[in-house]
């Protein structure tokens, strides 16, 4: 375990959150204002706030400010972390999915 990373652990913490995930899936189709999200989730802006700071301060969004309003954007080369975590987890398993079958196989093979 040691070889993963806190910058996977935090991200990971990141989108335990369901408001969280919902913020991340809403900002695929594009930039949007923290007034425009937080109106859409059931919470004061200030909690919502504390979300859209857990994202930021683990690299899955950017905000930027004009003005008085503040436009986050998804960062999607930090789910790249998330990709690369299940792509080993994806070859560790078909490793061991593929030398059961072949055991089976084996065994079988040499019963008859």
């Amino acid at each position: 375990m040691a070889q993963y990373s806190p910058q996977l652990d935090g991200v990971f913490v990141a989108l335990a959150d369901p408001t969280r995930r919902w913020v991340i899936r809403r900002l695929g189709h594009g930039p949007t204002s923290v007034g425009d999200l937080a109106r859409e989730v059931p919470m004061t802006l200030p909690s919502f706030m504390k979300h859209v700071r857990t994202l930021e301060s683990n690299g899955l969004i950017r905000t930027t400010k004009s003005g008085r309003v503040r436009t986050c954007m998804l960062n999607r080369e930090r789910l790249a972390v998330i990709d690369d975590w299940l792509a080993e987890q994806r070859r560790i398993w078909e490793e061991r999915t593929d030398r059961l079958e072949r055991f089976v196989t084996d065994q079988q093979e040499n019963q008859q």
